[in-house]
Formats: C-alpha cells, structure tokens, sequence
C-alpha cells in the first residue's frame, strides 16, 4: 500500500471547504515539482512497449494491465495472478469509468495514491524462504467529484468485489459510520488493496479514512473503531507510544481492515511520524517482544541514506491487531518514503536490495520488478520507488515490502545532476 504522499498543488475534490489532505497537507511537497505526462516511461498493453507518440491515446486501463501482467512475471506468479484468474478483472472493475480514460486526459481527479494521481499502486512483499507476493492497490469512484461520492462508489465497487470473491463486508458496515459519512473531510474515502499469491485465493484489503469527520475528530474516530472491533483496551498504548508528539506530529493517517482471504485477519492503525529521527521511530516498535526497535533504527538510516532527520515526508508506522490479543499489536510496519529522501530511482533501487540482501530476501526480483514497470532507466527519474517498508510480527520473521507507482501521468525528474556533489548517501 503507499501512505500519506504530498501532492504538486492540484485542486483537491474534498466535500469540505478546503480539502485538506492529510500528511499531504501538511508536509512541503516533493522538490521535483512534474514533469508533462508525455516525458513519462513508455507504456505496455501487451507485453510490448509504445512510443510515446501514440501514448495519449492509451487508456489508464491498458497501461496498468499491461503493468499487471508484467509484475504476475516478475512475482513468478501466472499470467492471471493467482489461482482464481480474476485480479484483472477485479482492477478494472474497481477503476471503473477511469480504466477507459486516456492517459493523455490526465488523472481524472486529485487521488493520493501516488504523486502524479495514479489511482493504482503495485506492491512486492518479501519474506525469506517464501515465495513474493504481488499487491495491487486501487482507488475505486476515483473520478468522483466529491469525496462523499467517491466513499458510496467506493463501497459499490466493494461490494461487487466481494461477491465475485466470495467474503463478507461487514467489517465495513460495522463502522461505515465513522468512516463514510455523507460529507467526508480529509483527502481520500476508500482504497481497496489485493495482495496475489501464488498458493491461494487474493487477500483483501479496506483502507479509511480517519479524518473523515475532520481532523479533530480522528483520534476519537480510530479509539472508537477499535472498541467496535474488540480492541478498545488497546487504545492508550497506542496512543502513548505512536501519538505522544501530538497530532501535528503524530498524525493518525489511516484505519485498515483485512477482509477475505486470511488465517488470521488483522486491524491496523496508521500514523505518520513527522520530522522524526531514525532513533526516535522505533517507539511504537518496542511494544512487540524481541528486538524490532534495533531493526527499526537501522531500517531507516540504511533507506534514509543516514538522513538526521526525516523531515520532509513522514515516516509512517502501522500497529496490527488480531483477535489473538485484543489489548497488544502483534505487528509492527515502518514505511520510508525513500522517494523524498533520495536523488533518483537508482539510489532507491540500491538501497532496497541492501535492506533485502540484509534480511537473506531475493533481491533481484527488484530488477524485473523495474522492467515490468518501465523502460527508462533508474537514474533518469525519482518517485517511480515510491516506498519501502519493514514488516515485524509476533509470530513470523522481518518482512520487506517495496511499493511502485505506475508512473501512469508524471515521471519526475532526478533531483541532483552530480550526487555525489549533493552528498547523497547510496
């Protein structure tokens, strides 16, 4: 999934006065600014890429299928993405309308998925001796005009989703008050995430906006969503270890739900962590058992290139929570935007194998991964490696995630011609 990304100014389409946008709001946005969407990488329908002449004319739908297929390849998953031959269609059904916009239209609206408003963002999930799980994630209703429109189109698509795939959307209901009222504030109302693997059917994901009801309102909104899900006891610790700089710093971004598809489905609460330094972000960690803190630490230095402060984009933490202890997380997530705090995609690229090659994962699947992708190179562009993240639980071993923008709109640019003049740490 990719979290809390400021924007290059775009009016935002919130139901509110001013649609402010959660960790995009209030962090300065990248230093890039955009580039025309004709200098973006090539696209692929087929398996075979376009020339940029004819690039206009391609529909969001083609260039992300073709992206689909590609990344089926470079998971070793099948070309249909898992058993049950559906993650294509499920896609372009969540899109909607949008899967047959041109590219050469731009975004249809201001979507926070990724920086140039792509409303899908790929995933790899890594984890040694098992295989790497595909994760697609998508914005459905995302060429609404309002956030309150997009929240009921958002939730249609959900529930045609869920049943071609056979679960429950209760979850949902049970808190689609808190989370999806008429007039919704902030800067998203669902996104719907996948994750493909190769032994069984896909896993899914809700994503909800805390914020909905203003920002003020966010930390009662999150304490509340827990209780109804059994885990109200779980709330002061969360809060005293994620929250404790106060909500301009500690900033609640998203609450999460598992839905189908999971032995054990989880609740997660996610805060980004303003102007925080590697040493401080392993506060939440420390709630899990072990040695996470010292993981977390050395994480983010190694993908924040040894940066004193992380003070652009945020980092973000996520704590899990199962039925199997309702007042403890069993899990614990940071994600880098290594994409603010890197000159280019080949610094991104080398940083995440290092983190990969640290945790004995296959760090060539990074490569094809790329190649799946685009066609440009690493090094001519910035953001395309949008995150990576570090995964701990209290029953499975580290895991690293690497998250891709489809680069559908925009490919910034590098920002420093000479890095190793600009000091960037590889």
């Amino acid at each position: 999934m990719t979290l809390s990304k400021p924007r290059p100014p775009y009016s935002a389409g919130s139901d509110s006065a001013a649609a402010s946008a959660s960790v995009p709001a209030s962090t300065p946005p990248s230093a890039t600014g955009s580039t025309p969407a004709s200098a973006s990488a090539s696209v692929c329908t087929s398996g075979k890429p376009t020339s940029a002449q004819t690039r206009a004319a391609v529909t969001l739908g083609e260039h992300v299928r073709g992206q689909l297929h590609r990344m089926c390849g470079a998971a070793g998953l099948t070309d249909s993405g898992d058993s049950s031959g559906l993650p294509l269609l499920d896609l372009l059904d969540l899109l909607g309308p949008t899967a047959r916009r041109p590219l050469g239209a731009g975004p249809p609206s201001p979507s926070f998925v990724c920086d140039d408003h792509s409303p899908v963002e790929f995933s790899l999930a890594f984890s040694a001796g098992s295989p790497v799980a595909l994760r697609l994630l998508v914005e459905p209703g995302c060429a609404a005009t309002t956030l309150g429109e997009r929240g009921r189109l958002g939730l249609h698509a959900l529930e045609a989703l869920a049943a071609r795939r056979g679960f429950p959307t209760e979850p949902v209901r049970r808190v689609e008050d808190l989370f999806l009222p008429p007039v919704v504030d902030g800067s998203f109302a669902l996104w719907c995430a996948m994750d493909l693997r190769p032994d069984r059917s896909a896993g899914i994901k809700v994503y909800l906006n805390p914020r909905a009801h203003g920002r003020e309102r966010s930390a009662y909104v999150t304490q509340e969503a827990l209780d109804r899900f059994g885990f109200g006891r779980a709330w002061p610790a969360l809060r005293e270890r994620s929250m404790a700089r106060g909500p301009d710093r500690d900033e609640i971004l998203f609450f999460a739900l598992d839905l189908g598809g999971w032995d054990t489905p989880r609740v997660k609460v996610y805060v980004a962590r303003h102007d925080i330094t590697a040493a401080e972000a392993h506060t939440a960690s420390g709630l899990l058992p072990g040695e996470p803190a010292v993981r977390v630490d050395e994480f983010c230095r190694t993908m924040g290139g040894d940066v004193a402060r992380f003070a652009h984009r945020p980092l973000v933490s996520c704590l899990s929570y199962t039925e199997r202890d309702p007042m403890h997380p069993c899990g614990h997530t940071v994600h880098v935007p290594v994409r603010d705090y890197a000159p280019d995609d080949e610094v991104a690229r080398d940083r995440a194998v290092a983190v990969l090659r640290r945790y004995g994962m296959d760090a060539g699947v990074i490569d094809s991964a790329w190649a799946a992708m685009t066609s440009r190179r690493p090094r001519d562009g910035v953001g395309l490696i949008a995150y990576v993240s570090l995964v701990q639980s209290t029953w499975q071993p580290p895991r690293v995630n690497v998250y891709f923008s489809p680069e559908a709109y925009t490919v910034h640019p590098p920002r420093a011609s000479d890095r190793a003049q600009e000091g960037w740490v590889r």
